[in-house]
């Protein structure tokens, strides 16, 4: 049911609520014709061979974090950081140099207005359905007009990678496999991590922390499955729960087992439908290459300088916004290799 509906593009459509709208824009939201015409405009941008020129672009950002963690290291050699804001700086500014090519420095304000309105946005979805509410002149209405007109758009590897860190953190054996696996010089870093490694790949539930769910709705009445499905009806898609389906993942489909990628993801579970962490079919997510790429040489760098481990102050808990991120931060332990 899942496929067909992704699959039927055309009549699945994505639904975003006009308050939602104060946020998001562009081609993640357009439908029909707009949206055939802009993607077939974008998509050449996130071909390979032009992604692996902006490697070291992203590197030098990956640096600029890397030396403060070093400087907040003890002379015992460790240090005890919330890394959830350094990562979130760092794909901001990933952003900022290779879209805008300024860093986030100079950029800030944009990121902090981004940042405030998805929180804003949080709050407003609990009421955008109320016939009318939406242009009620109350603080939070007019904050999220008036930011709307201040800011631009982000695509964020920031979840993925802050899920992944803790992940390794709770599996030191994994963290010490992908070390072997990532270390590869410094000089060299960049040009190497274009591969096929896998690894990161193998991050199934890192992954899938980033988008719990895609909603769509039909604006015509269709069969889907057994049921018939009339207009207007609002669809989810439980990503998190597909992901965890004994049926298509087997006995340990809880389990934190990277190995079961070991292969081509297509092969990792019975129906290949089950793995859409960005989604499926045409409108899969257009950035799918570029996030990979950032997040598989910013773990790389990570890797290559630092060992870690959850600090006992860590707080886990997964919290949904726009994407699911750690409510209380990401304690860790950086012990400097």
């Amino acid at each position: 049911m899942i496929r067909e509906i992704l699959l039927k593009y055309d009549i699945f459509e994505k639904q975003v609520s006009p308050i939602s709208k104060l946020l998001v824009s562009g081609m993640v939201v357009y439908e029909g014709k707009q949206w055939f015409k802009v993607r077939k405009i974008a998509t050449p941008t996130f071909h390979q061979d032009k992604l692996k020129n902006m490697l070291p672009t992203i590197q030098k950002s990956c640096n600029d974090m890397l030396s403060k963690w070093k400087t907040s290291i003890s002379k015992e050699g460790s240090s005890e950081l919330d890394v959830w804001p350094h990562i979130q700086t760092l794909t901001a500014d990933v952003i900022s140099r290779t879209a805008f090519g300024s860093s986030f420095e100079e950029g800030r304000k944009i990121f902090e207005v981004l940042r405030e309105q998805m929180n804003l946005l949080i709050q407003a979805l609990m009421f955008a359905y109320i016939p009318g509410w939406r242009f009620v002149p109350n603080r939070l209405n007019r904050k999220l007009k008036s930011n709307h007109h201040e800011m631009g758009e982000l695509e964020t590897t920031a979840s993925l990678l802050v899920w992944t860190m803790v992940l390794l953190c709770i599996h030191p054996e994994w963290q010490e496999r992908a070390r072997e696996e990532f270390v590869i010089g410094n000089d060299k870093t960049y040009k190497n991590v274009q591969g096929s490694n896998p690894f990161l790949y193998r991050q199934c539930e890192g992954i899938c922390y980033i988008s719990p769910l895609l909603t769509r709705a039909n604006f015509k009445e269709i069969k889907l499955g057994e049921f018939i499905i009339p207009p207007g009806v609002f669809l989810s898609l439980p990503i998190i729960f597909v992901h965890r389906d004994h049926e298509y993942w087997g006995d340990d489909a809880k389990k934190f087992n990277p190995d079961r990628f070991s292969e081509v993801v297509s092969k990792a579970s019975k129906n290949q439908i089950s793995f859409l962490s960005f989604g499926w079919g045409p409108r899969i997510c257009i950035g799918q290459n570029f996030a990979l790429l950032e997040a598989k040489l910013a773990l790389a760098m990570i890797l290559q300088k630092f060992t870690f481990q959850l600090s006992p102050t860590y707080v886990h808990a997964p919290t949904r916004g726009i994407t699911v991120y750690p409510q209380h931060g990401a304690n860790i332990i950086l012990h400097k290799i």
